[in-house]
């Protein structure tokens, strides 16, 4: 029996259900192999008082120190955030709290090895946590780990670190594996593309998704958080261009005023729809009623929705941005354009002017399976645990 201690900052709560939403999916798929045990450690960082009265701050509080999540048993300890200090104590203040978690945690689960399921700071504090139990380490990369804080003067150092200490190396695409060795970490990586659902994306009849959300014209889709490096304004001022196409934006953020005004500005409101956050359970049917998913990100490692909008048979607007050119292969997956509103234009329209056939669209991501990612991900920690002997 293999037993993984999963390591992840990025993971669901009541709170934040879909926070980390494919780290949980992974997790799942990996504990209902029958060689596997599971244990989850999710670390929430709350700051010090006056800061930790904060509503969102409070809420995160009072989630239970340990759960069922899911079928996965979770731990949530805390640790102490400290704002405005750009991360550079986040991985001391992670192993502090961790140490005697899991000091207390290995007298009943005896993991074999700690999968990090984030580059920072969950790398970093892994390295340590492994040195102190004698256990091999995993670290995956997904997106800003690499591009925000391996890059971050007061975090660069930490990741290239870990990333030369840990045993074993992930990465959601090929690009994002390029990345690593551009953030100055020269190590072998194992590429770990994420799954696809394959029971809600791409199983449900476009003309019923429609019916059920009211759409009877063309309809764009942006999922992503409201924050200027997912780009929605981009998109918003694409489809302004483009009478008759309407355009739903998913996703919660502080760039929700500066939208609003933008979409008052442009006189498109009858057309433009701020939905705000969405369950993900919500999704499959927007994707499938979607003529389009265009998301103008500056950076990405893998995005879930270009996938997710793949297999529910939607082409993608998107720039050549992280695995941009490992997912839209071919012309039935989309285009890939320069990130200006003229260029999106460009590539919505001619999505919508061609006779698209979806099956054709989910076939392009065939590749993108669960069930793969389990065995896949099992195999690489149980030879980090031979080779650690």
């Amino acid at each position: 029996m293999l037993r993984v201690l999963t390591l992840a900052t990025l993971f669901p709560d009541a709170t934040r259900p879909n926070f980390g939403v494919f780290v949980e999916r992974q997790t799942r798929g990996l504990a209902a192999l029958g060689d596997v045990e599971v244990r989850v450690v999710a670390p929430i960082g709350i700051p010090p008082f006056p800061l930790s009265l904060h509503p969102g701050y409070r809420s995160l509080a009072r989630l239970p120190l340990r759960e069922d999540w899911k079928g996965l048993a979770v731990d949530r300890p805390r640790f102490v955030n400290l704002p405005a200090t750009r991360g550079r104590f986040h991985v001391g203040a992670l192993v502090r709290c961790l140490t005697p978690h899991l000091d207390a945690l290995r007298e009943t689960f005896r993991f074999d090895v700690i999968d990090a399921e984030f580059f920072f700071p969950d790398g970093p504090a892994a390295v340590a946590l492994g040195r102190r139990y004698g256990v091999p380490v995993s670290i995956k990369a997904r997106g800003a780990d690499i591009h925000h804080w391996g890059h971050a003067p007061a975090t660069a150092a930490q990741v290239r670190a870990a990333g030369e200490r840990a045993d074993g190396l992930l990465a959601v695409s090929q690009s994002m594996a390029d990345d690593i060795a551009a953030a100055g970490i020269d190590r072998p990586v194992r590429v770990h593309r994420t799954g696809i659902d394959r029971s809600r994306f791409g199983a449900l009849d476009r003309a019923a998704a429609r019916a059920r959300l009211g759409v009877t014209g063309a309809l764009v889709v942006s999922l992503g958080a409201l924050i200027p490096r997912k780009g929605h304004r981009i998109v918003l001022e694409a489809v302004a261009a483009l009478p008759g196409v309407a355009l739903w934006i998913v996703g919660g953020g502080p760039d929700q005023a500066s939208l609003t005004a933008r979409i008052a500005e442009l006189g498109i409101g009858d057309r433009v729809r701020l939905c705000g956050a969405m369950p993900h359970d919500a999704l499959p049917d927007l994707l499938a009623a979607a003529d389009v998913m265009a998301l103008a990100s500056s950076s990405e490692g893998l995005a879930n929705a270009w996938v997710e909008a793949l297999a529910s048979g939607t082409p993608i607007v998107i720039p050549d941005a992280g695995a941009a050119r490992e997912v839209v292969t071919r012309s039935t997956a989309g285009r890939i354009v320069a990130r200006d509103a003229a260029s999106f234009a460009q590539g919505i329209a001619a999505i919508l002017s061609q006779a698209t056939d979806p099956a054709t669209t989910r076939a392009t991501v065939d590749a993108y399976s669960w069930e793969r990612n389990a065995s896949e991900l099992r195999d690489h920690l149980a030879g980090l645990v031979d080779q650690k002997g």
